[in-house]
């Protein structure tokens, strides 16, 4: 999954990014209103962290604006500003969730996680193929019960893969949907990074899930 933090305070966005990275989670950083709005319309995103108090433009006006355009992608408002009519204004503009500063990063994950798991379409937290098994609350993987630890960028890719089983998937719909904004499409590195989730998930176990289709992408597929 990935996530926009709209945050000018550098020392706190980078302590958001550190946590939910460490969750799996993908993560884009914008230091100011005119930069999380740019990000916000142009990029296909599973939740927004939006300060109010910011450079250039305000968070609520960022909120209405992304709103304006039919973005129904959750956003959490985080800001110093915790009297009810400041939360009051803030629900008003579209958000869905506010976080008063200062708070602990654990409340802060465990909004995340809440959001995020409303915004999916799955009737379960778990994607399934064959004996491997994605928990998207959890955040862990395993295969015929071995738990398998992935990187963030490599339980993006695999649970991106389970959301679109058995379709094939360009190597620029996976930079779309699993890079973040500082991928250079003119690298190999989507070629690496399935590389690198073959030797975790198929290497030592049967049947084999993710299948290269030749000129074209990769899919993956309950069996052979």
């Amino acid at each position: 999954m990935r996530i926009l933090i709209v945050e000018d305070d550098p020392n706190i966005a980078g302590e958001i990014s550190r946590a939910l990275v460490e969750g799996h989670y993908l993560v884009d950083i914008a230091q100011d209103g005119e930069e999380g709005e740019d990000l916000a319309l142009s990029n296909d995103y599973d939740l927004i962290l939006l300060d109010i108090m910011l450079p250039k433009r305000d968070g609520r006006a960022v909120c209405k604006a992304i709103r304006d355009e039919g973005i129904a992608t959750p956003i959490l408002m985080m800001t110093a500003m915790g009297q009810d009519e400041d939360v009051i204004h803030g629900l008003d503009v579209g958000a869905d969730d506010y976080l008063v500063k200062p708070f602990r990063m654990g409340v802060l994950l465990a909004r995340v996680r809440s959001l995020t798991r409303r915004r999916s379409e799955q009737k379960t937290t778990q994607l399934t193929a064959a004996d491997l098994v994605l928990d998207t609350v959890k955040r862990t993987v395993s295969r015929s019960g071995v738990v398998i630890d992935l990187t963030a960028k490599e339980f993006a890719l695999l649970e991106y893969f389970l959301m679109n089983k058995g379709r094939v998937l360009t190597r620029e719909m996976i930079s779309e949907h699993v890079w973040d904004m500082n991928f250079d499409p003119r690298s190999n590195v989507v070629d690496s990074l399935v590389r690198f989730l073959r030797q975790r998930i198929d290497k030592d176990f049967s049947p084999v899930l993710i299948h290269t289709v030749r000129g074209v992408g990769y899919r993956l597929m309950d069996e052979e």
